[in-house]
């Protein structure tokens, strides 16, 4: 029987990563080198289409970047000096070929394409409205919304008629597309996921994360602002502001998790804000123990935080196998046990006989940590304590990222001492809000301050959620997203 990674069940799911370059003549390999840097924020898919004035070309595919784009016979046909690319998650709409973007549409403009990070929060019924219309849709993504409200739009430019759609939807959008000769970037107004402009010499680029301009050595010119769309053609770059500003909110899980630890997100340094959550958890939670442990790999900056605060010597007492894929056989129940240490194994030595901090950036379901805390004790470890360099994870993400739903959450149903009592754990703690903002550097969670959302913890949504209004949408939602041919 092959089934998912019980490690990959208790994470919260990365969203989806987009990149685009206008003006150079490989433009499409350096799409696909640019999503191989954001393969960590998509791994179920990715797409790019490559633009050769008024011809267009693309290639989508299942699986990750390294498997699907690296051929000669794939990369070959991708011709023009412009390109955009997307790696996806599933957030909304199922893992199908169909889903995967950047989604293509011939208009009467002509073509246009378009990559999301991010979820629209009143897509189910807009969709209603557009089918009612006489619109028929190919996907069950929610992105797809976008390119019929473009289509039934009465703009005259492919600028008009994406800020016509644009001003319609509500939720979270990070958005790269490519028309003709004009590549396009735009975020939503609350800014809450990330998009980032840079320059390769000549050239000019848009991607989620600075390590994606790294990658292909372009420089960070700055980030694209809340509520902007910047327009790239071959005479520079315009930046045009079409919403109504809003207070920002950008996703405080980006600086936790999700963003790439080499990455600036919104001129921080993601690696520094991790290690200053551990930093916050030691004064917050001490505990009187022999060594500080990560949970490979995204718990490893805020465990050098706690460790160099505390004073308590850091090893790498749990080792990840890299080369696990995202399922595995289990023919029988004593293999499916054992199948805990084909990710991590203890590092016997650092552990046996002392008692162990153990550092972690979240818990969702708790499986996982009920396994990792189990591991530790075989190893010998004479007390385990669990610290987690976020707060409590009570509420689902209705913004681009893939959690459960609430009441699947551990933090939702149990106390802090009861989840504590789930893991096996001898104490349990998280960082708090205060803790949190203060690593980010805001001082304390002051709502006049304020500039992140931190709904998975607090419940407080910043955008409406419009298809959640009422039970019969919430069905339908969840019907959609789980459609397959």
């Amino acid at each position: 029987m092959l089934t998912t990674n019980p490690f990959d069940d208790d994470k919260l799911r990365e969203e989806c990563g987009v990149f685009g370059i206008l003006g150079h003549g490989s433009a499409a390999a350096l799409t696909a080198l640019g999503l191989h840097a954001l393969q960590h924020r998509g791994q179920e898919a990715a797409g790019i289409v490559a633009a050769d004035r008024d011809q267009f070309h693309s290639h989508h595919a299942l699986g990750q970047v390294g498997d699907n784009f690296s051929a000669e016979t794939v990369m070959a046909p991708l011709k023009g000096d412009a390109a955009i690319g997307h790696v996806r998650y599933a957030t909304t709409g199922a893992t199908l070929l169909r889903n995967v973007q950047p989604l293509y549409a011939d208009f009467e403009f002509g073509g246009f394409a378009l990559g999301h990070n991010g979820n629209l929060t009143n897509a189910y019924t807009l969709r209603k409205q557009l089918v009612r219309r006489g619109c028929l849709f190919r996907s069950t993504t929610d992105t797809e919304v976008i390119v019929h409200l473009m289509a039934t739009s009465r703009g005259g430019t492919v600028i008009d008629r994406l800020i016509d759609a644009l001003r319609q939807v509500e939720g979270a959008f990070s958005l790269v597309c490519i028309a003709q000769d004009t590549v396009i970037g735009v975020r939503d107004p609350y800014g809450v996921r990330p998009l980032v402009l840079g320059r390769l010499g000549d050239t000019d680029v848009i991607c989620s994360e600075t390590c994606a301009l790294d990658i292909i050595g372009a420089d960070f010119v700055r980030d694209v602002e809340p509520g902007e769309m910047v327009v790239l053609t071959r005479d520079g770059v315009q930046s045009l502001r079409p919403f109504q500003p809003q207070q920002r909110r950008f996703c405080i899980f980006e600086y936790i998790y999700f963003a790439r630890p080499d990455s600036m997100v919104e001129g921080t340094s993601v690696y520094e804000v991790r290690k200053r959550i551990g930093r916050e958890l030691a004064l917050e939670f001490p505990v009187d123990a022999d060594v500080v442990i990560p949970v490979p790999d995204s718990g490893v900056p805020a465990a050098i935080g706690y460790a160099a605060e505390s004073g308590i010597p850091f090893e790498l007492g749990i080792i990840r196998n890299h080369y696990v894929g995202r399922t595995f056989i289990e023919p029988t129940d004593h293999i499916r046990h054992l199948g805990v240490k084909l990710k991590h194994n203890a590092n016997r030595r650092f552990i046996d006989g002392k008692t162990v901090i153990l550092v972690d950036d979240s818990i969702v379901r708790g499986t996982t940590s009920k396994k990792i805390v189990d591991m530790v004790r075989r190893a010998g470890a004479r007390e385990v304590h669990m610290r987690i360099s976020s707060p409590p994870t009570r509420h689902s993400c209705f913004y681009g990222i893939d959690t459960p739903e609430k009441e699947k959450l551990l933090a939702h149903n149990l106390s802090v001492e009861e989840m504590r009592g789930f893991i096996e754990a001898d104490s349990l703690a998280f960082v708090t809000i205060g803790g949190l903002y203060r690593a980010v550097g805001e001082g304390g969670r002051d709502p006049a301050k304020m500039r992140y959302c931190d709904a998975c913890f607090t419940g407080d949504y910043p955008i409406r959620l419009t298809d959640w209004d009422d039970a019969a949408n919430q069905v339908a939602v969840s019907s959609l997203a789980e459609t397959a041919p």
